[in-house]
């Protein structure tokens, strides 16, 4: 693999630079406070043509790989707008892959051209209260009836459900105790308004991404079309679970960017701030943790495009995909803290934005898996000992 940037990549990446430097810090800090929508930056987005970039060409998109993605999610991390701006954009590169690789033609031409010009937005509904990172234990249950599954049951943390027009949806088909835990499953791409009669969805409060609303869906005789199911009754988690790896290259990918704009904050920060007649960055005990910290985020982004370089080019990349993802999502923490603490007094103050970059990044330790899974993962698929769950 190169490990220098294509000129094409490097256009992606100036062109998303200057896309979210119309949306700066303070752009996202009121939206963070206000706990508001950030329409105008999801407008901005969608009108340069950036919710097609994995979508394949045919279809509306510009066809990319999870390489050019990733780029894209990291860029947006950086300028401020942290896992708010990216969680925006996130679901229109990822939860559409399942449909791409096992939809029927009716069913791609249905929704992906709209999703890829921005008409359509995507929410996804997996985790639930009573599953968590066990999802063979998901109980939201789709009956045949005819000509359509009828819904029951309740998702958490979907992200975008006030504001989506299409839902990918994994339920049971089929009781836990009747089959193999992970057979069973059924995934769905279908319409969806949290305003609909079956449908109740309410915002969870939580501690960062406030321009970003997670919600609790519950879901009371909800009928889906069988032409919105994906690929065949019961294997819906084996489809979920192919695209996994594409997930945890765009969460590492997201904190790498909100750790670096974190350590680029706190670096100005120092270069500035006078203490005792002299800029504490200056001083070893300042300067030292910053630097260290722009070191690992720099090792971490290399992973990063040698993950997403495996995954696009069709080869194993389920170790390096958990490695990076649980080494990026520590590493960005770690950047926040210390940008904080190199602020002193005024990293706590929401003004210096740094408080809310920890509060962001935050959420990349524990999803879509935790990074005790993903140890645990890489304990026994890479290092060969016994599996502990």
């Amino acid at each position: 693999m190169e490990f220098e940037l294509t000129d094409e990549q490097r256009l992606i990446r100036s062109q998303i630079r200057e896309l979210c430097s119309e949306f700066g810090d303070e752009y996202w800090r009121e939206k963070d406070r206000r706990h508001e929508y950030p329409a105008e930056f999801f407008e901005a987005f969608a009108d340069d043509g950036w919710c097609g970039i994995s979508i394949p060409k045919e279809y509306g998109g510009q066809g990319y790989g999870v390489f050019e993605a990733a780029i894209v999610q990291q860029e947006i991390a950086r300028s401020g707008a942290g896992m708010a701006g990216t969680s925006l954009t996130a679901h229109h590169t990822f939860s559409t892959e399942p449909l791409v690789a096992y939809g029927t033609e009716k069913h791609k031409q249905q929704y992906l051209p709209q999703i890829a010009d921005g008409e359509v937005q995507v929410c996804t509904g997996v985790t639930e209260p009573n599953a968590g990172t066990d999802t063979s234990r998901i109980e939201t249950f789709a009956e045949r009836d005819g000509d359509e599954y009828v819904v029951n049951g309740q998702k958490i943390w979907t992200t975008k459900a006030q504001e989506a027009d299409v839902i990918m949806l994994l339920t049971r088909t089929a009781p836990r105790e009747d089959a193999d835990r992970f057979d069973g499953m059924t995934l769905f791409f279908t319409e969806f308004d949290s305003e609909m009669d079956a449908i109740d969805a309410s915002e969870i409060p939580k501690a960062g991404r406030g321009a970003s609303a997670s919600n609790e869906v519950w879901f009371d005789d909800f009928r889906i079309p069988v032409e919105d199911r994906i690929g065949e009754e019961g294997e819906g988690f084996k489809y979920l679970l192919e695209f996994a790896n594409s997930e945890r290259i765009s969460i590492a990918a997201c904190a790498v960017g909100i750790g670096q704009a974190a350590i680029e904050a706190a670096a100005g920060y120092a270069s500035e701030r006078v203490v005792f007649d002299a800029p504490i960055g200056s001083y070893q005990g300042v300067q030292h943790p910053l630097a260290d910290s722009w070191a690992k985020l720099e090792m971490d982004e290399l992973m990063v495009r040698k993950a997403s370089w495996l995954y696009d080019n069709d080869e194993d990349c389920g170790a390096e995909s958990n490695a990076v993802k649980l080494r990026a999502s520590e590493d960005s923490i770690e950047a926040c803290e210390r940008a904080m603490r190199a602020h002193g007094g005024m990293g706590y103050a929401k003004e210096y934005d740094v408080e809310r970059y920890w509060r962001e990044t935050m959420i990349n330790v524990i999803a879509p898996i935790s990074n005790e899974m993903a140890k645990n993962y890489i304990g026994s698929h890479v290092l060969g000992m016994p599996k502990s769950y």
